[in-house]
C-alpha cells in the first residue's frame, strides 16, 4: 500500500487539494503498478509562521 505524504503551505482550496490527491495517486499508479484502491496521500497544511525559508517565515515574507 504506497502513502504519500505532502507538505504544503496553508491557503489552498479544496478544489486544489482534491485535484493533488488525485494526480499524487495517479503517478503512484502509473510509477509503480499499485491499485488505485490501495493508495493512501496524506496532506499536511503547514501554518505559514512555522515555515522557515532563509531564516525567516513564509508568513513574514508574503508567501
Amino acid at each position: 500500500m504506497p502513502f504519500a505524504q505532502i507538505y504544503m503551505l496553508e491557503g489552498r482550496t479544496a478544489e486544489q487539494k482534491k485535484a493533488v490527491i488525485e494526480k499524487v495517486t495517479q503517478a503512484l499508479v502509473e510509477a509503480v503498478g499499485a491499485p488505485k484502491e490501495t493508495v493512501r496521500v496524506w496532506i499536511h497544511e503547514m501554518p505559514k509562521e512555522n515555515w522557515g525559508i532563509a531564516g525567516v517565515s513564509a508568513k513574514e515574507l508574503g508567501r
